[in-house]
């Protein structure tokens, strides 16, 4: 008799009934094993420098870091990881970020139990799958003004807009209940991702682009 192979699987979505639904269905089979969540990209890192997972489910809008960054980064430090980018929305870019950044399938969260568990045990194999709506969206010319706006995080886009309305660091992070160290780090990330060098040219852009509202 051949002994299963049990698959280590994490789970990083910022729902807690999310993370609970998909630790549901991870229940349900006997081979895989649920070894951790996170909420988001950051807190995904640690968990997974914790717990090695075989495969992680990755929520690709979240706060802090996104999915397709933390995708990034966990193919670069464990390439052996595999993610499964797991999503409600189906937008080109986003499908174009997650793959480049690693993600080895592409699934939306209305997939079902066994199309999900099969997806997992494709994955552990080194086998890609895509949802229909994500290979509809490889096929679709890239919009540069949508590129520049899903590039950024939720978080981002609130400092951009609070950017936008004029207010310095300090009023930023009161405004968001956050250090000023923290809208320093988030203002430098939004200067990269929109490749300019000056807070005034990336207000310009925004203002430009209707990158915010």
């Amino acid at each position: 008799m051949t002994e299963t192979t049990v698959i280590r699987v994490m789970i990083v979505d910022d729902h807690g009934m999310v993370r609970r639904g998909l630790a549901t269905y991870l229940k349900n089979e006997d081979d895989l094993e649920l070894v951790g969540e996170a909420r988001d990209g950051q807190e995904a890192l640690q968990v997974c420098e914790q717990v090695r997972p075989d495969v992680i489910l990755m929520d690709l809008i979240m706060p802090e870091l996104g999915g397709a960054a933390a995708t990034r980064l966990i193919h670069k430090r464990w390439p052996d990881v595999q993610v499964i980018a797991l999503t409600s929305f189906k937008e080109t870019e986003l499908v174009r970020d997650a793959l480049a950044a690693g993600a080895i399938s592409y699934l939306l969260k209305n997939v079902s139990g066994d199309d999900l568990a099969n997806t997992i045990r494709s994955a552990h194999a080194g086998l890609s799958v895509l949802a229909p709506e994500a290979v509809q969206a490889l096929v679709q010319p890239v919009d540069p003004v949508t590129r520049l706006s899903q590039e950024l995080t939720r978080r981002e886009r609130e400092v951009l807009c609070l950017l936008v309305q004029g207010l310095t660091n300090a009023e930023i992070a009161e405004q968001l209940t956050i250090s000023p160290s923290t809208v320093k780090v988030h203002v430098s990330h939004i200067l990269s991702k929109l490749n300019v060098s000056r807070r005034g040219e990336a207000i310009s852009l925004a203002i430009q682009h209707d990158l915010v509202s």
